[in-house]
């Protein structure tokens, strides 16, 4: 899990969004409420192509990103979560069952404590196989 979450208010322009993810070298940012409450997620892949497009997939396509679309109107906002108290198989189970690559991590108060990606999985089954 990464517990040093980067994320971004609902109301910020998705160009703004995007440069946050490039900053980063992440791709996925959770959105969050002004009260802590988690809206949404945003990935770079959807930020770059939406389904709002409409041409035919093999044409190349330059990206136009403004700060007139907001990330509230790009977001996912029915988002598979885990909590920090869940096991880790648990946690895995989400994301495969829900063909999901990323899940942001609540505690008990629900507040975004970390994001949980399929990487992570790897590198911890990385460890597991080093350790024997």
């Amino acid at each position: 899990m990464s517990a040093k979450v980067v994320s971004v208010a609902p109301d910020i322009g998705v160009r703004e969004a995007f440069f946050t993810i490039r900053e980063h070298g992440i791709r996925h940012l959770p959105v969050v409420e002004p009260d802590g409450r988690l809206a949404g997620i945003v990935g770079e892949r959807g930020l770059r192509r939406s389904d709002r497009v409409e041409e035919a997939r093999d044409l190349a396509h330059v990206y136009h990103l403004d700060d007139d679309i907001l990330v509230r109107d790009m977001m996912i906002g029915q988002v598979r979560v885990v909590h920090a108290d869940d096991t880790l198989r648990a946690a895995a189970r989400e994301l495969f069952d829900h063909h999901v690559g990323v899940v942001p991590v609540l505690d008990k108060t629900e507040s975004l404590v970390g994001v949980l990606s399929v990487v992570d999985l790897l590198r911890a089954l990385s460890d597991v196989i080093d350790q024997r």
